[in-house]
C-alpha cells in the first residue's frame, strides 16, 4: 500500500471519489462555511432527503465531513484536516511538475 503525506491510498481514492461530484463538492463547501443538518441541507437541492444523506454518507466515508448526533438531526460539519492532507498532495504534484517545467526550461535555455 502507498502513503501519500499521511494519506493511504484508499483513503486518497476515496477523497478524491468524493470529490468528482459537484453535489458534494457544494455539501462540502457548505459545511465548511457553517455546520448544518442533512434536513437543512437536503432543502438547498432538487433532490430527495435519502440522496442527500447518501452524498454526506460518501463525504463521512472519505473523512471530508463528520456528522455528530444533535437531537433527532445529524449535524454536518466540513473537516478541515483532511482537505488539508488533499492539499499537501496536490502541492507536492504541483511542485514535481514545476521541477519538470524547470528542467524543460534549462534544457530548451542551451539551444
Amino acid at each position: 500500500m502507498i502513503v501519500y503525506e499521511g494519506l493511504t491510498s484508499d483513503e486518497v481514492d476515496r477523497i478524491f471519489r468524493a470529490l468528482a461530484d459537484a453535489t458534494r463538492r457544494d455539501i462540502l463547501r457548505r459545511t465548511m462555511a457553517a455546520e448544518a443538518s442533512v434536513s437543512r441541507l437536503a432543502a438547498a437541492y432538487d433532490m430527495s432527503f435519502a440522496a442527500v444523506q447518501k452524498h454526506v454518507a460518501v463525504l463521512d466515508e472519505a473523512g471530508l465531513v463528520t456528522k455528530q448526533p444533535r437531537g433527532r438531526e445529524r449535524i454536518i460539519r466540513g473537516n478541515p484536516e483532511t482537505i488539508r492532507k488533499a492539499q499537501d498532495l496536490l502541492d507536492r504534484y504541483e511542485e514535481i511538475w514545476r521541477c519538470r517545467i524547470d528542467q524543460l526550461d534549462a534544457l530548451l535555455a542551451e539551444d
